[in-house]
């Protein structure tokens, strides 16, 4: 498995990611055998969150149910959950920030998943209201308490996070964004800029080459969704000519398609991590087998033209 320096400090962590949004509906048994597969597959990073299942905690309680089932398993993993999104009673969503709010999510995190620490604990989706130095200050007592070991933000732009650093000596390590074939707009935007014939709406304020200069590792989640999650683009006629271009790489290469989208991902040079949701045990074996591939800069920019993007 190939690994990725995250950070600031460089920390060796795999490529992949095995995502757990979608384990609300598996046994412990299932979940069990989804670990053991990660672990085979040379991978031992999780991800999860607070609003993650059919109610608030429901992945979280899952998962920590699987690891107090199988003693020593949790040591096993780096583990990352994130907060900030939470309910009103009727279901809908809403973000908060406050420090009173992030500790209390935290707390209930940790005991769903029947831990003592987290090794990354991210921001969710940014709150409007947010204070910077009520979650400088958060983020300061749960690195004091052992509770989180590092800390990271999803789906933020570059003044968001200079805002936070500016009262945190504590690093944002991570930013986790969506980011795909089809969802390329970190990319594109840069490389339509002065181009008359196209205009790439800059909607992440140059978020990909920030991170860069910061030393902030991107994880790229739902690599294979077109739209938000409106479903994947493998195998959908709606994206042909993309699916035609992915093939002719696999071929190439011998091996799947789904292996070609994240090969994709991590062949760019900003070192970036892939959240892998899937919970077919050979789906993600074909992901892991994206680590030992580098695609060429003609693979690369062919899948790139017959996604629909502009050059010049």
């Amino acid at each position: 498995m190939k690994t990725v320096a995250l950070g600031p400090n460089k920390i060796p962590v795999p490529a992949i990611i095995q995502g757990l949004m979608r384990i609300e509906k598996m046994s412990e048994t299932e979940v069990k055998a989804l670990l053991d597969n990660c672990l085979e597959n040379g991978t031992n990073f999780l991800d999860t969150a607070n609003c993650y299942g059919d109610y608030e905690g429901q992945c979280e309680e899952i998962l920590g149910n699987t690891f107090k089932a199988n003693p020593g398993l949790r040591d096993k993993f780096i583990l990352q959950s994130k907060g900030g999104i939470t309910f009103y009673e009727d279901g809908r969503p809403y973000h908060n920030y406050s420090k009173e709010h992030l500790m209390k999510t935290l707390d209930a995190s940790l005991q769903r998943l029947q831990t003592d620490h987290l090794d990354y604990f991210l921001l969710h989706r940014h709150d409007a209201l947010f204070r910077p130095e009520e979650v400088a200050d958060a983020f300061a007592t749960m690195k004091k308490q052992g509770k989180v070991l590092h800390f990271g933000i999803s789906n933020e732009v570059p003044m968001v996070i200079e805002l936070i650093q500016k009262y945190s000596d504590i690093p944002i390590e991570v930013n986790q964004m969506q980011f795909s074939i089809v969802h390329a707009d970190m990319c594109v935007q840069p490389i339509a800029t002065n181009n008359h014939e196209f205009y790439a709406a800059d909607r992440d304020c140059s978020i990909l080459p920030y991170c860069r200069l910061k030393d902030i590792t991107i994880q790229a989640w739902s690599p294979f969704q077109h739209g938000f999650i409106e479903g994947v683009f493998l195998d959908n006629p709606d994206y042909k000519e993309v699916n035609e271009a992915m093939q002719k790489v696999a071929d190439k290469y011998g091996v799947s398609k789904t292996t070609i989208a994240v090969a994709w991902i991590l062949r760019h040079p900003a070192d970036m991590q892939v959240v892998c949701g899937t919970t077919n045990a050979s789906r993600f074996a074909d992901c892991c087998k994206a680590s030992d591939i580098e695609l060429t800069y003609e693979d690369w920019y062919n899948i790139y033209l017959a996604a629909g993007y502009p050059i010049m």
